[in-house]
């Protein structure tokens, strides 16, 4: 089976530091962008699954889930950010998200998030 690829797209260097490492350690390519335009233009290539943040120091994340489903990028979304309330979380997935996790977060939650989104992909 081939690796599955992911991309970052977190500003924090060292909540990206964290998620890159666990991830590596369970197996998965990693990359990481550091802001949201970087984060299109990656995006824009194949991915198995991309995690985004929403507050980013170029633009909000919700513009860049909107922009990579304006292009029929329809790689699995799941956005992970501070914003924890309600009206956040459902415009996460007015603009094309497919799962939202809140940080502070357990990275074996995380993990199970991303394990279960990669299953829903078509084969």
């Amino acid at each position: 089976m081939a690796a599955i690829h992911i991309l970052v797209v977190e500003d924090d260097e060292r909540i990206s530091t964290f998620i890159k490492r666990g991830l590596e350690a369970e197996g998965y390519l990693v990359d990481v962008a550091q802001d949201g335009q970087e984060g299109v233009q990656r995006g824009l290539t194949p991915y198995d699954l991309i995690i985004l943040d929403l507050v980013l120091p170029d633009t909000h994340g919700h513009q860049v889930c909107q922009s990579l489903r304006r292009e029929q990028i329809e790689t699995p979304i799941l956005i992970l950010t501070a914003k924890d309330a309600l009206e956040d979380k459902l415009s996460g997935f007015d603009h094309g998200a497919d799962d939202y996790l809140t940080k502070p977060f357990a990275f074996e939650e995380l993990l199970a998030r991303i394990k279960a989104l990669l299953r829903r992909r078509p084969s």
